[in-house]
């Protein structure tokens, strides 16, 4: 078995070359064991998941000192907190007793007690307790803190870095920057978020929000009244990103109110952009709509999700409405996502042509970044 599965991603890997070697024009998408293979996604947490940027959440879960959720990814336990001073940080969620959680769920708290021994932790992760540890030689309270991730800011949302050797992420972001400036992310408020799962491969969910030309065909009576496939057009991406913009039907209302610093044309768009490898994000006028996708086996998917708008008024009508939008034609994407994992597990599939560049030219793009991290 361990030669069959070094074959299987051999030639993964192999393919990746080829096909991130094509011009966009003449690009195929990629075969069904990448999207199916346990082999080749060890790979992918160990080359790409562990040492880039990955998104765990944002920032509007932790609006005061003292806020923290916990979350996984790919194997850690995180617990994301603002600590009484008001700094941002992402620690370690495993006792550095005996090896339990510290904390569960979310809420507010000025200190994380574990459950198992109750060995207690301050916001910055610094060891409060240990009861009845002080006689043994061995325990050195300054070596037992929760070990703190590398974490950045961007616009809003929480980016960790687990191994700790990323370049900084904010300036591979600044041509994203500059798309995104005048929609002012940052300052929208977090008015929705929640857990779900779904039955597919974490790279399937970033490629089918990432493209446009399903919009039309999968979300006939929900998103291809707002923003129909035809009126899409590509962004030039870069480094750590790529998008389009989903231009509105003309006849769709305006779908206000807008930002002053919006011009007529970003009035008339939302910029569907992903970060590198695991954030989506469509930015309409009045709302933004987020995902953090995260691994759960080969076929199984992770999704922290949420919605952002202009006002702080999570129980608005506005809200409601935008939500329910969104879980309709997530439950659209869903639904195809899960029979797509399931065709996958065929051998006859290889990988077909991909539409022209304004439709399907980001899944070119995620295939050029994921090549340069574990292409041979």
């Amino acid at each position: 078995m361990p030669d069959e599965s070094n074959n299987e991603v051999a030639r993964l890997r192999a393919e990746l070359a080829s096909r991130a070697a094509m011009s966009r024009d003449e690009a195929f998408a990629m075969p069904a064991g990448y999207y199916t293979s346990a082999a080749f996604l060890d790979v992918e947490i160990d080359a790409v998941l562990r040492r880039d940027w990955m998104c765990v959440g944002h920032v509007g879960e932790l609006r005061e000192p003292g806020a923290y959720f916990t979350t996984e990814l790919v194997g850690e336990q995180l617990l994301v907190v603002r600590d009484l001073g008001g700094t941002v940080r992402v620690l370690s969620n495993v006792c550095r007793h005996r090896g339990n959680r510290v904390a569960e769920g979310s809420g507010t708290a000025r200190k994380f007690i574990c459950p198992y021994h109750t060995w207690s932790y301050d916001t910055t992760g610094a060891l409060l307790a240990a009861p009845l540890m002080k006689r043994q030689k061995a325990f050195d309270p300054k070596n037992c803190g929760l070990p703190e991730f590398r974490s950045e800011l961007w616009r809003g949302w929480v980016f960790v870095n687990l191994d700790g050797t990323a370049l900084p992420l904010g300036p591979r972001l600044a041509g994203l920057d500059a798309v995104v400036k005048n929609y002012h992310p940052e300052d929208r408020y977090l008015v929705f978020v929640e857990e779900d799962f779904w039955a597919c491969n974490w790279k399937a969910l970033f490629e089918n929000f990432m493209e446009g030309y399903h919009l039309s065909a999968t979300h006939l009576e929900t998103l291809h009244k707002i923003t129909p496939t035809k009126l899409n057009k590509k962004m030039v991406s870069g480094e750590g990103w790529t998008g389009y913009h989903a231009y509105y039907d003309p006849d769709y209302p305006p779908r206000g109110p807008f930002h002053p610093d919006l011009t007529e044309d970003e009035r008339i768009n939302s910029p569907m952009f992903g970060v590198y490898p695991n954030l989506v994000v469509g930015m309409a006028t009045n709302f933004t709509l987020f995902m953090c996708v995260r691994p759960d086996g080969p076929e199984r998917v992770r999704i922290r999700w949420g919605v952002c708008g202009l006002e702080d008024a999570p129980e608005s009508q506005a809200v409601r409405d935008y939500v329910d939008l969104c879980r309709a034609f997530n439950a659209e994407d869903k639904e195809k996502l899960e029979v797509l994992q399931t065709a996958l597990k065929t051998k006859t599939y290889h990988g077909g042509p991909l539409a022209p560049d304004d439709y399907e030219g980001t899944i070119w793009d995620f295939i050029q970044y994921m090549a340069s991290k574990i292409a041979r």
